[in-house]
């Protein structure tokens, strides 16, 4: 098959099919539904189907522009330019299969939702969107998509419409609009350096050791805002835990599993190929993932909400892909077992949130509730629910023998690896052997933290009864009416990948690494060990913390004791000991940008334009002396008092024919004075509340093309 029809039909055949979608949903829903199903099936395949043919040429990498021919004599040289790999069609592959899966879940879901002809546009254009992202080959075919897929992902978060959502709606694209604009304004200063956005191109200019290197640096730390922005890294985590609980579940599963990774997907651009095996930028990326890894676990220990808890997991799983990505540019050459590892946790944590979110949209569809007090015990007599969580439970905490331990295995192993190497001096040390030996038992606790919230997850949901019997009664009744055939479907097919892949390790996860090997460009790789004693010895410490932390801190501290319905037992209630103003939105973003921004560049506003009265007033005081100009009014303005002087002749000529009876009397020229006051305000009111995000953009922008001109000018 054509490469470049292939592609095409990946990106753009489910972005027109949303629009066809959305005319069938107008007249008939479940031909809606089946549409759906259908379109995101053969996206499924046709990536499938690329990843097959990919899979056994690792090393292809073929450039595609499917639209640069219709641009003709007015050709400006910009096209949207997309290539294959294995890592893009690996991961094309799994973005689709997730889709796939969400989408049959989906219309049992929104059974009782209203807006279920939106939500499946916006499903499909963001599926569109998504790959695109995942098979760009420059930069400005990854903005151009990334952006696109942020916005119409918004309608997601906003789908119920109800005041959390919108306010968590307003966090995720606040913290998307500022992320694309700060990378708008990276790839301006990388195609000012570099000449070039192709990813390709870049990989071979050695640029941030060149001569431009630290206009590299400032391209590749804005770039860095923009995709870390979107994958969930610290401190621009903040839209993950309030978008992800108001989220619809299949939506959910997305957000967490892929929209983050294409995040991370740019992330690796920015490691792989402008910054390849650079110590100083591994070390930031390390740092930045151990503080997301850290937070994001504390968060999910501390959370009382079931879908919340899951959001911050997410956020902490991000941060164990960035310590390897971080690794891998400490460790320079020796760099495959990092990448491995990065490569397989995101193709873990992407199917584990699907598994896990899913079962916990089974949980909302049937109680409406998420609050961990109130859906207590409603697994119980559910075997089928069971497995599916408590696959996704095990893959997660890298419990051996499942998914998850295979890549934090590797992972682990490569902190281990590179205290091996600088103790051995085999390769320069950055970082010193006490400060990684701290890092990696961070590392391991972290491990025993996914275990310890995970394991309160679990117990509250499977093993623990409701505090009121009659609750509990309603939920036992529900065993083999909880979820539809087509649900079940698609909860279980997810959810059997997980032990599959723990359980066949050299052939599944292997195989899915060296996907990876050419786009990564990884060093030469040995097959891990990944049951040796000592691999399994750092399982087993994660799993020791984690039954230490729910024993002696989950227990006695993240629960209190109070009296069960009716007042006759006396049971555990789970509590959040995590006090409300400890909110980094409200603690620091929102003051800055509704309150410092604003108020600072409006001092700099009132400042110029005092300066500018001062020296109107020095003109007309001394050269032109005069005290007030001829056009000068007290209210209104000319055009305003020419409105009223004729109003008030006809009003007069009115009053000698028409009117001599009862003759009117009006001000009109107070009158239009305040009609064109209130037309001010008003034009103020929606010019601030449109302007101030083009504002922000403005001023990089400014500062930007002032930095390129003075660079042109002066040769700096």
């Amino acid at each position: 098959m054509n490469l470049t029809l292939l592609i095409t039909s990946i990106i753009f055949l489910p972005m027109g099919a949303a629009l066809i979608s959305y005319g069938i949903g107008r007249r008939h829903k479940e031909g809606r539904n089946i549409f759906a199903n259908i379109i995101t099936g053969v996206t499924f395949l046709l990536c499938a189907f690329l990843c097959l043919q990919t899979q056994g040429n690792a090393a292809q990498n073929t450039l595609i522009a499917p639209f640069s021919s219709l641009a003709g004599k007015a050709d400006l040289g910009i096209h949207m330019h997309f290539t294959i790999d294995g890592f893009r069609t690996l991961y094309g592959t799994v973005a689709a299969f997730m889709w796939f899966m969400t989408t049959l879940f989906s219309k049992e879901y929104f059974g009782h939702y209203r807006n279920r002809n939106r939500y499946y546009l916006f499903l499909l254009l963001t599926l569109g969107a998504t790959e695109g992202v995942f098979f760009s080959a420059d930069f400005y075919t990854t903005f151009l998509f990334f952006e696109m897929m942020s916005f119409t992902s918004y309608v997601w978060v906003v789908h119920d419409e109800k005041p959390e959502s919108l306010r968590a709606g307003a966090t995720y694209l606040t913290v998307a609009v500022l992320g694309g604009l700060v990378m708008l304004m990276g790839i301006f200063l990388l195609y000012d350096a570099a000449g070039t956005l192709f990813f390709s191109e870049l990989a071979d200019m050695s640029l941030c050791q060149g001569k431009n290197s630290g206009q590299i640096w400032a391209a590749g730390l804005c770039l860095l805002f923009g995709f870390g922005a979107k994958a969930g890294a610290f401190p621009l985590h903040i839209w993950l835990p309030k978008a992800h609980p108001v989220a619809p579940a299949p939506a959910s599963a997305l957000l967490s599993g892929i929209l983050t990774k294409a995040g991370m997907y740019g992330i690796l651009i920015l490691t792989v190929d402008l910054f390849f095996q650079n110590a100083a930028w591994g070390g930031l990326i390390l740092i930045l993932g151990v503080f997301t890894m850290v937070i994001g676990a504390l968060l999910a220990l501390l959370s009382i909400d079931l879908k919340r808890t899951l959001a911050c997991s997410s956020v902490s799983q991000i941060g164990f892909i960035l310590v390897g990505v971080g690794m891998s540019g400490l460790l320079g050459e020796e760099n495959a077992i990092a990448l491995r590892g990065s490569l397989l946790h995101m193709v873990n944590h992407s199917l584990i949130k699907l598994a896990l979110f899913m079962a916990a949209g089974v949980v909302f569809m049937n109680v409406h509730k998420l609050n961990l007090n109130e859906i207590r015990g409603f697994g119980r007599k559910k075997p089928l629910l069971h497995f599916i969580f408590l696959m996704g439970a095990l893959g997660i905490g890298g419990i051996p023998l499942f998914n998850g331990y295979i890549s934090k295995t590797l992972l682990h192993e490569s902190i281990v690896e590179y205290i091996f190497l600088i103790n051995a001096n085999v390769i320069p040390a950055f970082f010193g052997t006490s400060f990684m030996r701290a890092i990696e038992w961070i590392f391991l606790l972290s491990g025993g933290l996914t275990i310890a919230y995970m394991t309160k997850l679990y117990v509250c949901l499977f093993l623990e009864k409701n505090s009121d019997d009659t609750v509990q009664k309603k939920y036992d009744d529900l065993q083999g009416r909880y979820m539809s055939r087509t649900s079940a479907f698609a909860l279980t097919l997810s959810a059997a990948l997980l032990p599959i892949m723990g359980f066949l390790p050299g052939i599944v996860m292997d195989g899915i690494a060296d996907m990876g090997q050419r786009f990564l460009r990884m060093g030469a790789a040995e097959k891990a060990a990944y049951f040796s004693l000592e691999n399994i010895r750092g399982a087993c410490i994660s799993l020791v913390f984690g039954a230490l932390i729910y024993g002696f801190i989950t227990r006695p501290f993240l629960m209190r004791k109070e009296s069960g319905h009716g007042g006759k037992t006396v049971q555990k209630i789970y509590i959040n000991r995590m006090p409300a103003w400890m909110d980094l939105e409200n603690i620091l973003y929102r003051p800055l940008l509704l309150r410092i921004l604003p108020f600072t560049f409006g001092m700099i506003c009132r400042f110029l334009d005092s300066l500018v009265d001062t020296f109107v007033v020095i003109l007309r005081k001394t050269i032109y002396r005069d005290d007030k100009l001829p056009h000068e009014r007290p209210e209104g303005n000319a055009l305003t008092h020419l409105a009223a002087c004729t109003a008030t002749f006809f009003e007069t000529l009115g009053n000698v024919t028409v009117h001599r009876k009862a003759p009117r009397k009006q001000d009109y020229e107070h009158k239009l004075a305040l009609l064109y006051e209130e037309y001010q305000e008003n034009s103020t009111m929606i010019a601030r509340s449109m302007s101030f995000g083009l504002l922000l953009f403005c001023v990089g922008l400014i500062l930007t093309v002032a930095y390129l001109f003075i660079k042109d000018v002066f040769g700096w």
